[in-house]
């Protein structure tokens, strides 16, 4: 058993953050399953929305975020997390981040800031479109720099440890956890009275996703089976504009591309969005998304098109040099030609319930970043939020936790992980059927537009594999692919209980058979727990 003062799941924006401030206490273990830079972090394109600007004001950005919750914002957690922003940015960039900066026409120097969707002023922070990237290096530098900081890269928790399973007659504590050593193959025990989630979300559940191959949903399952409260899974953002090209995998498409005024047409040029929404291209992302569907649905074609080749070429390569590079690549040179778009599954707007400062319902565990539902994102995410509340968030968690940290009163000595007379795994090929069968199923049934039946069947399925995930689970020896298998189909079962409960289309969740809100009967978050 190796004993911490602070567990970190994860190593994306808002574990690493966390880390850093948690190191200068005490003793931190940042347990990542992958190579301590694959996150769902280094992915983001976009940038970090943060009030910044004369012309801006933490009102207006409190206003934006909650007409795109669609009513279930908890505005007490948007004031403060918006009102916090300026202060964690600096921070930020005192760590050494740059961000892209412009000269005004009286020679001075400011934040170049970009404009999303349901944004009524530009206050995206960014680095070119590679924003996430960049601030994980930033990130992991300084990590590096703390010798209190152990990092376990290609180290995958198994489950937390609760005090409530081991048999102790106290209120129920999470403890530590188990994790799979995945370089000798072994089961560790990790120790510590303060544990946070900070996993990402779980967009690898469906088909067609923009995230990249760790985002399993990992941290609420874990969350799940140990006993904290979840909420608002049903809630899964599908961002518009996913590259449509069989040689491309998952790449995004940022918002900042409609941001910087490009346009969305179907397969005969016309633009469509007016007949939706009369904020066009820059709606919130669930008005877009539906808007795209319908008009694949319509014109039967695979995708639509987003056209910025009416900018000046000099201009898109500069703003946007990831994306003109990877597209170029792939014979598509976007300074004069339409990029082929698709929505994509994009990320989990519920999660772990926490309060302000990341607890959740059971004690030693917090949740931070895509992980946790705090209250930010109601039923909708407000484009860039995510990483503003990730730092933000991981700040408080840690001021939190370090200001409360105590041990138990009970010494507690956590037993090794016992393996029983299992097996090697001998099929391979039932993990990634089952892995195929799920994401297929939940992109048929549980997508943009849902259905009572759709629902059902999904559920039903979804029982019968957790059964037999759970029978390959207890017969065979633990690998990466299974416990993510196994978390995948927790995730997927958790959304699909949460929409079958909300019987009104609100936010992300669209039914056909309850197509308005009800606010009589559901204007609260979903919340869910296991008996």
């Amino acid at each position: 058993m190796k004993s911490f003062d602070y567990i970190v799941i994860g190593s994306g924006i808002a574990g690493l953050t966390f880390s850093i401030k948690a190191a200068e206490k005490g003793s931190v273990a940042i347990v990542t399953k992958k190579s301590r830079a694959d996150s769902n972090t280094a992915w983001a394109q976009g940038g970090i929305a943060c009030v910044t600007s004369s012309e801006d004001s933490v009102a207006l950005h409190v206003r934006d975020t909650i007409i795109a919750g669609d009513g279930l914002c908890n505005e007490e957690v948007v004031r403060s997390i918006v009102s916090e922003g300026p202060e964690r940015i600096a921070e930020l960039v005192a760590l050494g981040m740059h961000f892209d900066e412009r000269t005004t026409p009286e020679g001075i120097r400011e934040p170049d800031l970009g404009r999303e969707g349901g944004h009524s002023k530009r206050r995206i922070l960014h680095a070119k479109d590679a924003t996430g990237f960049e601030i994980e290096k930033t990130l992991l530098e300084a990590v590096a720099a703390h010798s209190n900081i152990t990092l376990l890269e290609n180290h995958m928790a198994v489950d937390l440890i609760t005090t409530g399973k081991l048999g102790y007659a106290m209120q129920d504590s999470c403890v530590g956890l188990y994790v799979l050593n995945e370089a000798t193959g072994e089961v560790e025990t990790l120790r510590s009275d303060v544990t946070i989630l900070a996993t990402g979300g779980c967009g690898r559940v469906y088909l067609y996703t923009t995230n990249p191959d760790i985002a399993t949903g990992d941290g609420v399952a874990m969350a799940w089976r140990a006993g904290a409260a979840i909420t608002n899974m049903e809630f899964m953002q599908f961002h518009p504009t996913c590259l449509y090209h069989p040689k491309a995998k998952s790449f995004l498409i940022t918002e900042a591309v409609r941001g910087e005024g490009g346009i969305l047409t179907d397969g005969k040029g016309c633009r469509f969005m007016e007949k939706y929404d009369q904020r066009l291209e820059l709606a919130p992302r669930d008005i877009v998304a539906r808007a795209i569907d319908a008009e694949m649905k319509r014109t039967g074609k695979p995708c639509v098109f987003l056209d910025i080749s009416h900018k000046p070429a000099e201009f898109i390569r500069e703003r946007f040099p990831t994306i003109y590079e990877t597209c170029l690549g792939l014979g598509i040179d976007i300074t004069s030609q339409p990029i082929p778009v698709v929505p994509a599954a994009h990320y989990q707007c519920g999660g772990v319930k926490t309060d302000m400062n990341g607890e959740t319902t059971l004690r030693g565990l917090h949740a931070v970043g895509e992980a946790a539902s705090t209250g930010l994102h109601g039923a909708n995410r407000l484009a860039s939020n995510s990483l503003l509340e990730a730092l933000v968030m991981a700040h408080r968690a840690e001021a939190k936790a370090s200001r409360n940290h105590h041990h138990q009163g009970t010494e507690i000595s956590l037993p090794e992980w016992r393996p029983g007379k299992v097996q090697d795994v001998d099929e391979l090929v039932v993990i990634y059927h089952n892995w195929d069968e799920i994401r297929r199923l939940m992109w048929d049934y549980v997508g943009i537009v849902r259905t009572d039946k759709r629902l059902q069947r999904a559920a039903t399925r979804l029982r019968n594999l957790q059964t037999e995930i759970q029978e390959f689970y207890w017969n065979f020896k633990i690998t990466a692919d299974l416990l993510e298998l196994r978390n995948l189909a927790t995730a997927a079962s958790l959304i699909v209980d949460c929409a079958i409960s909300r019987r009104e289309s609100r936010g992300l969740h669209y039914t056909l058979d309850y197509p308005t809100h009800d606010d009589a009967k559901f204007l609260h978050d979903t919340v869910i727990r296991r008996i």
